[in-house]
This record gives C-alpha cells, sequence and structure tokens, in this order.
C-alpha cells in the first residue's frame, strides 16, 4: 500500500471517528454583575480593603478574571457568555456608565451577552454605546427594536458562533415586561418569549444548527416555563432573579436543572460565582450528558495583579464621594431581595420614613418605596456615601402627587402581585400600614389599610411621596402616571436617605408591624 493510500485510509479512519464522536462543551457564565467590579462583603456590598486582605470578601473583576482564566484552561473547547444586568449598581456605572463593563468583558474574552432590563436604565443611547464598545454579539430575541433608530441595526436577536469545529447557536431573551422596569423608551416593544425564543430556534435549525443556548435575562421560573413550551432548546442560562444553584446553602433548585432535555443553569449575582457548566452533546445535538457547579469567589481565588490595579484607578474619581462618612447604625439594616421584596424590612422602613420625613409639611401623608429598589444591606458601625448609593444607586428622585385611597389600594395590590415571584414592585411604606394574603388571587390580596391610624378612605384625596420612577409608571404602577399636582424633581433619593440617617444617628434599624403577610 503506497504511503498516499494509507495516509487516505487513516483519513477515512478519522473523519468516521469524528462524525460518530461526541461533542464536549464548557459553558462559562456570569449574571446580574450590577458593576460590582470591586470586591462585595456577604451583604452583597461595599467590603473595605482591609477586609478584602483578611479574606473576608468575594468576587470583583479581580478574582473573575483569575477564575476565567483558570476554567478555560481546565476545557480545550469553552464559550464565556453573560445573562444579562451588567448595568446599574455602584458609583462605577453612575460615573462611567456602560464604558467601564465593556472595558472589563472584553479582557475576559466574553462570547455574547443577552440585554437585562438595567441595560435600558438610561435608554436606547448609552446601551448603544456599550454595544459599540463590547467586541462580541449582545442579543435579545423578544423585542421589535425595527422602530428605534438607536438599536435597529446593533443588537441581534441571536447568533452562531464555531468551537471546536461546531456550530452553536446563541439567543437573547429579555423580561418581557422591560418596559415597566427601566426606560427603553416608546419605540422598543418587548414580545412573549416563549414565541421568540422558538421562532429562533426554528431558523437556526433550518440552517444546521443542532445546539442551541438560550442567554435568558427572564428569571428561573420563566426559563422552565420556555423550556417547557420550546423545542429544540438545549441550554438556558438564567438571569433577573439573581438565582443560585447548586448544592448549597440557599440554592433554589439543582445545578443544573433539568426540564425535559434542557439543562437550566444561573450563577446567583453580583460576581459572587462564576458558572462552569460541562455539556456533552451526541451527534444529533441533543445532551446526554450535564453536569457542574457554580464557583464561589471567594479568598480563595487569587486577584489578577493587572485587574485589580485597573479597578483601583477607575475607582479614583469616585474615592472622595464615597469614603464620606455620613452616619453610623448600631447594628445592620438589613435590606436583602429576599427580605424587602416579600415583607417588611429595616431598609424599607428607613427609605419611606426618609422619604415621608422630607415631605411632611407638603400635606404628604404616605410613602410607598418599590422593594426592587433596595440594592443591598449596610453593616453595623460606620456608614459611608458609597454605602448608601449602593443601597440606592439609580439616582432617582423624590416624587410628591396626589391619588384617591381607591388609587392607593390598587397600588398596593400591584405591589403585592408578584411577591411570589420575588417582585421588585413589592411597597415598602410609611405612614400607613396594610394587611397581605399571599394566598389570594393577585388583585384582591390587600386589606385592613391604615393611613395614620385611620381606615383608608377610597374617596379621599391623599397626598403621597415615591421615587420618580414608581410616580411615572415603574413596576407596573401605572396608576400613579395620571396623578393629580406631581411633581417628580425633588432630591436625589440617596441624598434625602443619608440625610435621615445622620439626623438619627446613631440609627437603630426596626420593624414595626406596618406590613402584615398572612401566613
Amino acid at each position: 500500500m503506497s504511503f498516499r493510500l494509507m495516509t487516505s485510509v487513516a483519513a477515512l479512519a478519522l473523519s468516521a471517528g469524528a462524525a460518530s464522536a461526541d461533542y464536549a462543551l464548557t459553558i462559562l457564565h456570569t449574571n446580574d454583575f450590577h458593576s460590582r467590579f470591586e470586591p462585595i462583603s456577604k451583604y452583597d456590598s461595599t467590603c473595605a480593603a482591609e477586609d478584602n486582605d483578611a479574606g473576608e470578601c468575594f468576587g470583583g473583576s479581580a478574582r473573575l478574571m483569575t477564575a476565567i482564566g483558570e476554567a478555560k484552561a481546565r476545557s480545550n473547547n469553552y464559550i464565556l457568555v453573560d445573562g444579562g444586568d451588567q448595568f446599574q449598581g455602584t458609583l462605577f456605572y453612575t460615573y462611567y456608565k456602560g464604558k467601564l463593563a465593556a472595558e472589563m468583558m472584553n479582557q475576559m474574552g466574553y462570547d455574547a451577552m443577552t440585554v437585562g432590563n438595567h441595560e435600558f436604565d438610561d435608554g436606547p443611547e448609552v446601551l448603544r454605546g456599550f454595544v459599540d464598545s463590547v467586541e462580541f454579539p449582545v442579543l435579545m430575541s423578544n423585542a421589535d427594536i425595527s422602530g428605534e433608530a438607536l438599536l435597529a441595526d446593533s443588537i441581534l436577536k441571536s447568533t452562531v458562533i464555531e468551537r471546536g469545529g461546531e456550530k452553536l447557536g446563541l439567543i437573547g431573551l429579555t423580561p418581557h415586561d422591560t418596559d415597566e422596569l427601566a426606560s427603553p423608551g416608546p419605540n422598543v416593544i418587548f414580545t412573549d418569549p416563549v414565541d421568540a425564543v422558538q421562532g429562533e430556534v426554528d431558523r437556526l435549525s433550518e440552517e444546521g444548527v443542532n445546539k442551541i443556548i438560550v442567554l435568558s435575562h427572564s428569571g428561573y421560573k420563566v426559563d422552565i416555563d420556555v423550556a417547557n413550551n420550546t423545542t429544540g432548546v438545549d441550554v438556558i442560562v438564567g438571569g433577573h432573579t439573581n438565582t443560585l444553584l447548586g448544592e448549597m446553602d440557599g440554592a433554589e433548585g439543582p445545578y443544573p436543572t433539568m426540564v425535559n432535555d434542557t439543562a437550566i443553569v444561573s450563577a446567583y449575582a453580583y460576581g459572587k460565582f462564576l458558572g462552569e457548566l460541562n455539556v456533552t452533546f451526541d451527534d444529533d445535538g441533543n445532551i446526554v450528558e450535564a453536569s457542574g457547579a457554580p464557583i464561589i469567589m471567594d479568598a480563595a481565588v487569587s486577584e489578577d495583579e493587572g485587574t485589580k490595579a485597573r479597578i483601583a484607578e477607575a475607582a479614583e474619581p469616585l474615592d472622595e464621594i464615597r469614603n464620606e462618612v455620613v452616619a453610623e447604625t448600631s447594628e445592620e439594616i438589613v435590606g436583602s431581595r429576599d427580605v424587602c421584596r416579600a415583607m417588611e424590612c429595616p431598609m424599607g422602613n428607613l427609605v419611606a420614613d426618609a422619604m415621608l420625613d422630607r415631605v411632611k409639611d407638603q400635606g404628604i401623608e404616605i410613602a410607598i418605596a418599590n422593594g426592587g429598589g433596595l440594592r443591598a444591606s449596610i453593616d453595623a458601625g460606620e456608614v459611608t456615601m458609597g454605602e448608601v448609593l449602593t443601597v440606592l444607586p439609580f439616582q432617582n428622585t423624590l416624587s410628591t402627587f396626589q391619588v384617591t385611597g381607591a388609587t392607593v389600594i390598587e397600588a398596593l395590590e400591584n405591589g403585592v402581585s408578584q411577591m411570589e415571584d420575588g417582585g421588585g414592585r413589592f411597597p415598602q411604606v410609611a405612614g400607613m400600614s396594610f394587611t397581605v394574603d399571599p394566598s389570594a388571587e393577585p388583585g384582591s390580596r390587600i386589606s385592613d389599610v391604615m393611613v395614620g391610624g385611620t381606615p383608608i378612605d377610597p374617596e379621599k384625596l391623599y397626598g403621597l411621596v415615591s421615587n420618580n420612577y414608581v410616580r411615572n409608571g415603574g413596576d407596573g404602577y401605572k396608576m400613579f402616571v395620571d396623578a393629580q399636582n406631581a411633581y417628580d424633581f425633588g432630591p436625589d433619593l440617596a441624598d434625602v436617605t443619608a440625610e435621615y440617617i445622620a439626623a438619627n444617628a446613631p440609627y437603630t434599624p426596626y420593624t414595626d408591624g406596618r406590613i402584615t403577610v398572612k401566613e
């Protein structure tokens, strides 16, 4: 047999073997990073440098950089993707908008991300600047952006990338109610997630792509719904509900959560974990094995020195603002999402009390703060402006307005309508009290509403204070849009809260039964 013939036979044998070989892929993933470029405390808020040096902090871009590099080295075939909400959450976003996020994601080598609702917080213009700055596709399948000139030619519904000789289809998904959660403007129309995903799966399948990964910033329950009601989706990388999956304390389900033939993964939030899913596909693109775990970014993960130096440099303009000590608290002020989106919480009382105190001399009787606007807890001791801004990062202003008691009740019903899903619209209040029955149907959960110790009068006009986001219909509070005597340009909510803590220092956090949740 000639050498050429032997080579051809060997090549045929290799190609035959390759045709029937399984395909292994490592999916590295993050979600809901929220500008936590620096390490965070166990409360997901600011972590002091000395605490980080003592090994008591988590996350930060420098640890993520190291962990991503080590994970890539463990696999000869990988992708790195993000489940949305890189924007918003710290002074880094307030100062740099999306520029620092783009820089870090480019350095880490992301392959794609989906649009989260917070990517729209400053409207299409800031999102477009971010999209133009990143070196990977930004995806969103369930939105019609054809009428928004700033986005129409920049965001894709899906994309195909090649890895290890195989084509992978990536599809983006954002919350169906993003128009209520952020500021996308009137020209972006959000659509049903199931229909959008199936449409892209069908199109990709026709192109011969049989390995489909959805990057979904829609929440764990929606991800399960999409898995149950679509065909052809292999993996869903989740986000939005800050869901931790795995075998550790606080996990809401297994990692991956298998729904039919679809593997669902999520890695909590704030860069505290790096998700690592190892998937094996057969020749037809079906998953034959899926395993892995979120890797905690604790002190065992060393910080990449170059990244650490870059973040320190980026932090310099922010230090004067955030290091200012504004007050003191006698104990931790709890502001965690699992509490403040389900019941009365100390941080909710603080913020609602602060709002009402600022405007009570204007005839305002009621304060309503959306639980989703409270982004962290504050630990005991000195309180810095940086900590307050981590809790209240959105640059919302106080809004005062008048509505009837009936509208107040309607607002409360909206606020508790998604409490079982951790909806950010949950109302933290001051100047009033109410009872909620989570077992009742949404729209009929509220009872025993009292204002100033007196039963609410549906016909009476009441003065309210909230933030400008809620007053303008955010988080489903559309009943406030046409309120009387509305003024949306009050002081910044973070400044109001900082001044209130200072005036009551040392502040003692508390709850007093203003919200009763029926068992």
